[in-house]
């Protein structure tokens, strides 16, 4: 028969600062019986996204979560019925299918995997990180937003984070002449350069003066990844060579604040004609299917690394997403559903 009834988080309260126990819910509730066109999926994981924090306060491009709706992730899982002649039990498929454990929706809703994508190094949870979401904002982050050239210079935050390790490893694999990560330990920094490939990593957290250190490990950036935004942003942008770029992906260090840091250094923007264009990459989602087998074929020829952090239960979720404001994460932070 499979699942009639799933458990899942909901918005208790509109969070201040770092989300904690009280700004979720953990219900149970029944599932409708499947419509024409519908399917009914067992999620097995799902992920923790610091993108959708500003939500849970405020309205944005995407609209509020209301109080006492689901929280949005994307998730992957299992067809158990169908009525949809494009789905069959068995399959698996990958959507936004929230912080729950099974759900029933339209078909077309749903991403079909090819169980063959999935082989020797890449494992299914790969759907939803380094060939979903996170993979996918690195490629045109760096493609089309950057404009990335042959032997430009790569200097990324948040770089042992799912988009920021994966954005340092694609821009050595186009061409990129040297690639700096900043990130916030120093295990994290040894990886990104003994395993990830970066040319050199810089620790934030060391005494110092952070733009200095940015310089001196890049000589100037032609490109800046920006994950973090705040103060890191301001200190990168000083360190921009003439006709740097900044491409904005995510603003880590903003999420949990009342009153946004913002940018303060704008002269540079004039004095070395600097473009810095944010992006949404589901404007690019028509182009994934080439993106994803490139980077499955480099994930397989080990040319191309990827870390995830698999935590055992859905009740465990609403401390394991607070621990991303907390650097705690090492690599994209899954859910498995248990």
């Amino acid at each position: 028969m499979g699942s009639t009834t799933t458990r899942r988080w909901v918005l208790a309260e509109r969070p201040a600062g770092i989300p904690d126990a009280n700004t979720f819910k953990l219900e149970e509730a029944d599932l409708p019986e499947l419509a024409d066109g519908e399917a009914r999926i067992r999620v097995t994981h799902f992920s923790l996204d610091p993108g959708m924090r500003p939500a849970l306060s405020r309205d944005t491009y995407v609209g509020a979560t209301p109080i006492g709706s689901l929280i949005t992730s994307a998730g992957i899982g299992i067809v158990e019925e169908s009525k949809d002649d494009k789905l069959a039990e068995g399959d698996m498929v990958s959507g936004g299918f929230g912080w729950q454990s099974a759900l029933v929706i339209k078909a077309r809703h749903c991403v079909k995997h090819n169980p063959a994508l999935f082989r020797d190094k890449v494992t299914p949870t790969a759907a939803i990180g380094v060939l979903g979401i996170p993979g996918m904002t690195s490629w045109f982050g760096l493609k089309n937003i950057a404009e990335l050239k042959q032997g430009e210079t790569v200097l990324i935050s948040s770089a042992s984070g799912p988009v920021g390790a994966t954005a340092g490893q694609l821009a050595k694999l186009m061409g990129a002449g040297r690639v700096v990560g900043i990130a916030g330990s120093q295990a994290k920094c040894d990886w990104l350069t003994s395993e990830a490939g970066f040319d050199a990593a810089i620790n934030y957290r060391d005494p110092g003066i952070l733009e200095d250190a940015m310089r001196d490990a890049t000589g100037g950036a032609d490109i800046y990844f920006d994950n973090v935004g705040g103060e890191m942003l301001d200190a990168a942008i000083n360190v921009l060579k003439p006709n740097g770029r900044i491409a904005v992906s995510g603003q880590l260090s903003e999420y949990n604040r009342d009153e946004p840091h913002g940018i303060r250094n704008t002269l540079p923007f004039i004095t070395q004609r600097l473009t810095m264009r944010g992006f949404v990459v589901l404007d690019f989602v028509r182009e994934f299917g080439p993106a994803a087998m490139q980077m499955a074929q480099w994930i397989n020829e080990g040319r191309l690394l990827y870390r995830e952090e698999i935590v055992d239960g859905i009740e465990n979720a609403p401390e394991a997403y607070a621990g991303l404001f907390k650097g705690e994460n090492f690599g994209r932070r899954l859910i498995k559903v248990s």
